[in-house]
């Protein structure tokens, strides 16, 4: 009798292990989908920053363009200024 309730014992340690085994899995699987999430999340953060960075730039090359058409204007503009002062002295 005492080696069938040694049995018994034993058998009800191992599905108790094997539960707690399942359950740690389980957890692992959850935390492995977690953090593949968070890694994606993460890339598409890096694209859209990679993005941002280029549209910037883009952005600034058009700046750049626009102030010295801006300062050629400027020049065009006083040397009409002039020619239109010369011909009313005229």
């Amino acid at each position: 009798m005492a080696a069938a309730g040694a049995a018994d014992a034993q058998a009800r340690f191992g599905h108790s292990v094997k539960g707690l085994l399942t359950e740690k899995v389980t957890s692992c699987g959850t935390d492995v989908i977690a953090l593949t999430k968070q890694v994606l999340k993460g890339s598409r953060s890096a694209e859209l920053l990679g993005q941002a960075a280029r549209n910037m730039v883009m952005q600034e090359d058009a700046i750049l363009h626009s102030e010295d058409s801006l300062r050629k204007m400027a020049i065009i503009t006083t040397h009409l200024q002039y020619q239109q002062e010369a011909i009313q002295k005229k």
